[in-house]
């Protein structure tokens, strides 16, 4: 296919099921080139942290405004904007090709003379028989699977299922977009022949952390998901295949499965515990309370660095600080250099570990990670010595007490600002009106304070209960309690990795309260 450089590109891009880190390294790429994307109802929104993108959200189906774009519109987006020159890419739930309507999207940017590629992703099905665990095929159990829509066009005078056929299929049957019509599938499936004791189960939701799993016969799933309320998006799956499910199911097994667990984080910031609350089974919640951003006048730090030689030690008390001071570094033209006579030093392994981002070894690291110990653990090599410490706005000023009274100079320069966010985010709010936020974790004192203060009044009496606060340190517990917050654990470590596991041993303690 010839590329028109006056025309854009159109990338068909599968998004895979649900959990955010089955997408595809194509699929990734894709998304950091893009200059629009439009994605599907399906898709995981966290995805969308991966692009600079603008993003919009389709739907064949009308939204909370009543709007609802047809598959005929957004094949016109998706041809106009191409021809603005632009990169697109249409992120669609599972595999785009596999009951997506990709094919037509692709047919009319053909059509058009528009260039696309199509992206292949991790298809619905069988990544949920993988989280499920259920394989659809097995060397004694299944040597076929075959894939069926369970929602056909409603405009086709008739099905166009082969019921009979279906029903002596040798090996697994899985449906697509069936649940509103489980009983008619499994009667037709029963009339045409097909055991009604044979092995069904139905899986919600799958690789969420929402995902629900039943499991039963034939002439009795329909029943038993009604009974359970079970709702879509979902798969149904027919076969002897369902009976590996009791040994080999892992998702629905890891620590933190089905809980909802909101990261404070600034946005930019959240990676790292995203991945670990995804790693756990758990589903985290953005609720950013503080933003960083560069300093009113950068200028202050600018004659902060050109000084550098005047100093003796640097110390950093935070990972921001450490990125904040090397990146201006090198936007105003010089590198790690200008700190090699410098000895550094790090209030914990995460700051060290950014300095090792920058090729740089902390020569100090307390043993505990709070300002005190840090302090504590300078006092002995700084009599006399002159001490840059690369700050946040705010913050508490124990370090600049502490090296004072040790005799060293000490200076501070503002490298970052702590700005508050101005509300909570909406589906915050929903869960923890609904009582279903299972934990909030509280990384700093301004973090605890921060959240008391956008706390709406009607769920204060949801802390402590179905939703329990989480402190990364004694200093920030304090700063909680203050603000009128019960915490229910607190970290050992002062380290984020040290707050997810006082978060593990309190969910696994048998004296934790259940829902």
């Amino acid at each position: 296919m010839s590329v028109n450089k006056q025309v854009g590109r159109v990338f068909l891009v599968g998004a895979g099921p649900g959990d955010p880190r089955l997408l595809t390294v194509r699929g990734l790429w894709c998304l950091r080139q893009a200059d629009l994307v439009l994605y599907d109802g399906l898709v995981n929104p966290l995805l969308l942290r991966e692009t600079s993108a603008a993003a919009e959200r389709t739907s064949r189906a009308a939204g909370v405004d009543g709007r609802r774009l047809d598959q005929e519109e957004i094949n016109r987006r998706l041809i106009a904007t191409a021809r603005e020159g632009k990169t697109v890419v249409r992120l669609k739930g599972g595999d785009p090709f596999v009951f997506g309507r990709g094919s037509e999207e692709a047919a009319a940017l053909a059509e058009a003379g528009i260039p696309f590629e199509v992206v292949p992703g991790v298809t619905a099905a069988v990544a949920a028989g993988a989280y499920a665990g259920i394989s659809f095929t097995h060397r004694e159990l299944s040597s076929a699977v075959a894939f069926v829509t369970g929602h056909e066009d409603p405009v086709k005078p008739s099905s166009r299922l082969d019921y009979e056929s279906l029903a002596r299929f040798p090996g697994t049957l899985v449906f697509y977009m069936g649940l509103d019509r489980l009983p008619e599938i499994a009667k037709s499936l029963i009339e045409h022949g097909m055991p009604g004791d044979t092995p069904a189960a139905v899986i919600c939701k799958a690789t969420l952390p929402a995902q629900r799993t039943l499991t039963g016969t034939l002439d009795g799933i329909a029943t038993q998901v009604q009974a359970a309320g079970l709702k879509p998006p979902s798969l149904i799956i027919v076969g002897e295949c369902i009976s590996q499910r009791e040994h080999i199911a892992w998702f629905e097994q890891c620590p933190l499965f089905g809980q909802r667990i909101g990261i404070t984080r600034p946005l930019k910031q959240a990676g790292n515990e995203i991945e670990r609350c995804l790693d756990l089974g758990a589903q985290p919640v953005l609720m950013p309370l503080i933003e960083i951003k560069p300093p009113d006048d950068p200028g202050l730090l600018d004659a902060a660095i050109a000084r550098l030689n005047e100093f003796d030690w640097l110390v950093f008390t935070s990972v921001n600080g450490v990125r904040a001071l090397f990146d201006r570094i090198w936007e105003i033209g010089l590198d790690s250099r200008v700190v090699s006579r410098l000895k550094l030093a790090a209030i914990g392994p995460a700051t060290a570990e950014a300095l090792h981002e920058y090729r740089l070894r902390a020569d100090l690291v307390p043993e505990s990670y709070r300002s005190e110990d840090l302090a504590s653990a300078m006092t002995p090599h700084v009599k006399g010595q002159r001490v840059l410490w690369p700050r946040a706005s705010r913050g508490r000023d124990v370090l600049i007490e502490s090296l004072t009274a040790a005799e060293a100079q000490i200076e501070t320069v503002v490298a970052y600002r702590h700005c508050d966010a101005e509300s909570l985010p909406d589906q915050a709010i929903e869960l923890l009106e609904a009582g279903q936020l299972d934990w909030i974790l509280l990384s700093s004192p301004a973090i605890a304070r921060r959240l008391s203060a956008l706390l709406p009044d009607a769920v204060r009496p949801q802390l402590g209960q179905s939703t329990r606060l989480a402190a990364i340190s004694p200093v920030t517990a304090d700063a909680a309690h203050e603000c009128g917050l019960p915490i229910a654990t607190v970290a050992e470590t002062f380290t984020w990795e040290g707050l997810w596991e006082s978060v593990l041993k309190a969910v696994q303690s048998p004296f934790a309260p259940r829902k």
